[in-house]
C-alpha cells in the first residue's frame, strides 16, 4: 500500500524507480583550474613552484638580531661612517646646488617646464608688493604685542594689507598668464593654476626663492 507524501524504498513519491540518471560527462571531466562543483574536494594548488624555499622563523630575539645583522651587511667603522655621512652630505648639497641653478633634471615637478621658467623670469623681473606681505604683517604684529594701545588701529591696517596683497595678487596672475597664452600658445598650463603659482613664488622674498632667480629686477622678459 503507497502513502501519499511518502517514498518507498523502491521508488520516489510518484511511484518512479530508483534508478539515477549517470552522470553527465561535465561532471565527470572538471578541469584543475576551475572551482570543483558541489560534493567534491577543491583541486590544491601548487604554489611550491611559484615559491622559493621560506626560512624558518627566528625562535629566540638573539637568533633575530644575528639575522638583522647578516641581512645588514658588514658592520662599519666610525671613521666608515663618518665618511659616508659626509659623501651623503656632498651628493644632497650638489643636488640643491643644481637645483637652485635651475637645472631641468633635479628641479621639482612644480618647476619643471619652459612654461613655469618663463612666469618665473616674468615674477623676478618685476617689484612685487606680494614679497612684504610677510615682513609687514611680521612688523603689525610685533607692534600690536609690543604697543597695546594701538590694537584698534592695528586690524583695519591688516585688513587694508591683505586687499593690497590680494589685487596685487590677481593683477600679475593675469598678466603672467596672458604672456604665457602669448609666447606659447600650445600650452596646456591652466590659467588659474598657472596664476596661484606666480603669486606664491611672488609673496617669497627674492634671496629664498628656489630655483634662484636668473633675471635682475627691470629686465625685459621676452
Amino acid at each position: 500500500m503507497k502513502l501519499l507524501g511518502r517514498k518507498n524504498d523502491d521508488g520516489d513519491i510518484n511511484g518512479n524507480t530508483g534508478a539515477t540518471e549517470p552522470t553527465s560527462e561535465v561532471d565527470q571531466d572538471v578541469p584543475a583550474t576551475r572551482t570543483a562543483p558541489k560534493g567534491r574536494p577543491t583541486p590544491k594548488r601548487d604554489s611550491a613552484k611559484r615559491r622559493g624555499p621560506v626560512a624558518p622563523a627566528p625562535m629566540t630575539s638573539a637568533e633575530a638580531r644575528a639575522r638583522r645583522k647578516a641581512m645588514a651587511g658588514p658592520k662599519l667603522s666610525k671613521e666608515e661612517r663618518k665618511v659616508e655621512k659626509a659623501e651623503r652630505r656632498a651628493q644632497m648639497n650638489e643636488r640643491r646646488e643644481r637645483m637652485m641653478a635651475g637645472e631641468e633634471a633635479y628641479l621639482l615637478p612644480r618647476d619643471q617646464g619652459p612654461v613655469r621658467a618663463y612666469a618665473r623670469d616674468i615674477v623676478d623681473s618685476r617689484r612685487n608688493l606680494l614679497g612684504l606681505f610677510m615682513p609687514a604683517a611680521l612688523f603689525l604684529i610685533f607692534v600690536m604685542l609690543a604697543v597695546p594701545q594701538v590694537q584698534l588701529y592695528i586690524s583695519p591696517a591688516m585688513l587694508i594689507l591683505i586687499a593690497i596683497m590680494a589685487i596685487d595678487g590677481i593683477w600679475l596672475a593675469r598678466k603672467v598668464s596672458n604672456a604665457v597664452d602669448e609666447k606659447y600658445p600650445d600650452n596646456t598650463e591652466g590659467r588659474v593654476k598657472l596664476g596661484f603659482y606666480a603669486a606664491g613664488r611672488a609673496s617669497q622674498l627674492r634671496r629664498m626663492r628656489a630655483p634662484r632667480p636668473r633675471v635682475n629686477r627691470g629686465d625685459k622678459v621676452a
